[in-house]
C-alpha cells in the first residue's frame, strides 16, 4: 500500500483497509484536527505515502497559491526606511470556492521575502531566497508550510544567495537553476533540494548562464529552464532551454523553444502539442487552470 505501513483499526470495528479508505476521502482540510485524534493517524496523515496514495485515488484536491500585496506600511529598516506593500499569500479552494490566507512565515511576520520563489510538493508549498523585507539584504531562507499541520517549518538553507532563478517540483524534491547572485553575476549552476531528508545536492551545470529564466517541470520526466540572459547581456532574453532528465540525471540544451528578448517569467506553459506557451497570450476557456496545486 505504497511507502506507508498501515496499522490495525484505523477504525474500530473496520477492516483496516476500509479505515485506510474512509480516512483517504477526508478532505485536506479536515487533516489538522483528524491529525488530533491519535498517534496513528496523525503519523498516517503526515506521510508521503498516504499523500500518494489519495493522489492515486483521486481523493486530493487541488487550489492556487497567489503572492499578493495585502496592504502597504511603513518599514522601518536599518538603512532604508520607506513605504512598501507587505505580501502573504493566498489560498483559493476550487472546491469550496473560497479564499483564505495562510498565516505568515515566523521569521518574516510583516511579509514574504521579496522576490522569494514557490513550488508545490507532496501537499506542501516550499518558499525560497529573496530579500529580506527590512533590509533588502539577500537570503538563503527555506520555508515549508503543511496542509496537512497548517504550520510553517524552517528547512535548511540554500547553498547560496540567489534570486530570480528557475524553479521547479517532482516527487518530493525542489529543482533550482541559474538566477543571480547578490553582486548581479548570472549564474549556470542548478541545486535539488529533497524535500523528505532536508539536504541539498547539486545537480551540474546549464550550458550558459541564465539570469531571470523560468522552470517547467513537465510529466515527471524533465526539468525546463528556459531562457535568461548572461551577465554580460543584461535584459537580453534568449530563446533556448536547459533540460534535465529527472531519470537520466543529465543536462541537454534546446535552441528556439521561447521567443527571443521576451521575459519568460511566470508565463512559461506546455501546450498539447507538447510545445512551450505563452500563458499570457493563451485565451481563457472553460476548464482552464493556471499554476495550481495538489494537496
Amino acid at each position: 500500500m505504497g511507502n506507508f505501513e498501515l496499522s490495525t483499526e484505523l477504525l474500530p470495528c473496520l477492516h483496516e483497509e476500509l479505515g485506510l479508505e474512509c480516512l483517504s476521502r477526508l478532505p485536506y482540510t479536515a487533516h489538522r484536527l483528524a491529525s488530533r485524534v491519535c498517534h496513528r493517524w496523525r503519523h498516517l496523515l503526515q506521510s508521503p505515502g498516504f499523500y500518494y496514495h489519495r493522489k492515486k485515488l483521486g481523493y486530493t484536491q487541488k487550489v492556487a497559491c497567489l503572492v499578493l500585496a495585502f496592504n502597504a506600511g511603513i518599514v522601518t529598516g536599518p538603512e532604508k526606511p520607506a513605504v512598501s506593500p507587505s505580501y502573504g499569500i493566498a489560498v483559493f479552494d476550487s472546491v469550496s470556492q473560497s479564499w483564505d490566507r495562510l498565516a505568515p512565515v515566523p521569521k518574516y511576520p510583516n511579509g514574504l521575502p521579496l522576490f522569494c520563489q514557490l513550488a508545490s510538493c507532496e501537499g506542501k508549498l516550499v518558499v525560497m531566497g529573496g530579500w529580506d523585507p527590512v533590509s533588502y539584504d539577500p537570503v538563503t531562507d527555506v520555508f515549508i508550510y503543511d496542509f496537512t499541520t497548517r504550520h510553517w517549518r524552517q528547512g535548511k538553507d540554500m547553498p547560496a544567495k540567489r534570486w530570480f532563478f528557475a524553479i521547479g517540483a517532482c516527487r518530493g524534491r525542489i529543482l533550482i537553476a541559474g538566477g543571480h547572485d547578490e553582486n548581479k553575476n548570472a549564474s549556470r549552476t542548478a541545486w535539488v533540494y529533497d524535500l523528505r531528508n532536508d539536504e541539498w545536492a547539486q545537480l551540474g551545470e546549464l550550458s550558459q548562464e541564465r539570469d531571470e529564466c523560468e522552470g517547467v517541470v513537465i510529466g515527471e520526466e524533465e526539468f525546463w529552464v528556459v531562457s535568461g540572459y548572461r551577465t554580460e547581456r543584461q535584459g537580453q532574453f534568449e530563446g533556448s532551454a536547459d533540460v534535465y532528465g529527472l531519470k537520466s540525471g543529465e543536462w541537454r540544451r534546446v535552441e528556439g523553444v521561447w521567443e527571443g528578448g521576451r521575459c519568460p517569467r511566470s508565463c512559461v506553459g506546455m501546450g498539447n502539442d507538447g510545445k512551450l506557451l505563452n500563458w499570457a497570450e493563451v485565451k481563457v476557456k472553460p476548464g482552464v487552470g493556471v499554476g495550481a496545486c495538489g494537496f
